[in-house]
């Protein structure tokens, strides 16, 4: 897979953390980063795909969303491509 954009610094919540510990363990972020990096945005919408695209090669903010045991995690890339952040949707 291409990859698309820099991740930068890659940071996490306390939620997020939480629940990639519950569920894969840490083996998990390394496949996420993967599909986040190269255009696999998850369970999004088309029009938050399609946004994400032009985002991505545009350099604005990239979203995407993965279902991890059940529960959704969000991987957000910043629009300076300076930190990507793994987070709780009810943690934003």
């Amino acid at each position: 897979m291409a990859i698309l954009f820099p991740l930068g610094r890659l940071v996490a919540t306390p939620g997020a953390l939480a629940l990639i510990r519950r569920s894969a363990g840490e083996d998990l972020l390394p496949a996420l980063l993967e599909r986040h990096r190269s255009g696999d945005w998850g369970d999004v919408p088309p029009e938050d795909a399609h946004e994400n695209e032009f985002s991505a090669r545009h350099g604005f903010r990239v979203l995407s969303s993965y279902r991890v045991a059940g529960e959704r995690l969000w991987v957000i890339t910043e629009d300076d491509r300076s930190v990507t952040t793994f987070l709780l949707p009810e943690e934003y």
